[in-house]
């Protein structure tokens, strides 16, 4: 058996179509990065859940994955990034719908408490509420290219390719985002939690 260790992901990808298997040694490598990444973004419960799904999305969708680098990550990174989207759209809906019935989200209502719990310890490790207000205050394309960035560590190409977008656009999402965190944050630290000082 050949060993996958060395190999780079392009070519990892590349022979799981002919042997499915290998397609666990490109889990392994980036599981555990995207999961922590997500749990940042939407909480223990639901990043398990769309870690998972992005890596059974990415596995289904693996005969037309075309590399543009040695490395998946910007494009697991861009699975995950649509998943989480059309969840918070979904709940979203959900929500907007219950207050427009007048109805109570019973079913629903320990998910959401563990979500906002979930995302109140985010919050912490993230900083500071301050730095929670100043995010949710920003446009949704302008904080995804800047957690992408500072959070997942990526570089501009690598968030363009994961967004789906060109490296200008990128640059300008960032730059927006900086000046709204510049004008709003008194504290240097959100700064440097964010990336700032990020190449």
């Amino acid at each position: 058996m050949i060993s996958t260790s060395d190999q780079p992901d392009s070519e990892l990808i590349a022979r799981s179509r002919l042997d499915p298997a290998v397609f666990a040694e490109i889990f392994d490598r980036h599981h555990g990065e995207l999961y922590r990444y997500l749990r940042r973004r939407a909480g223990g419960g639901l990043a398990a859940d769309l870690a998972a799904e992005t890596f059974v999305t990415a596995f289904a969708r693996r005969a037309s994955y075309r590399p543009q680098g040695s490395s998946a990550r910007p494009w697991l990174y861009g699975i995950a990034h649509n998943l989480l989207r059309n969840h918070l759209r979904h709940e979203q809906r959900r929500l907007a719908a219950y207050a427009r019935h007048g109805a109570e989200p019973t079913s629903d209502a320990a998910a959401l408490a563990e979500f906002s719990l979930a995302d109140a310890r985010a919050d912490a490790e993230a900083g500071t509420a301050r730095l929670t207000r100043i995010l949710a205050g920003m446009a949704a394309r302008d904080r995804d290219a800047l957690l992408l960035f500072a959070w997942a560590d990526m570089s501009y190409a690598e968030v363009a390719q994961a967004l789906g977008v060109p490296v200008g656009t990128v640059r300008s999402r960032l730059n927006r985002a900086r000046r709204q965190l510049r004008a709003l944050a008194e504290d240097e630290t959100v700064i440097e939690v964010l990336g700032e000082n990020h190449g």
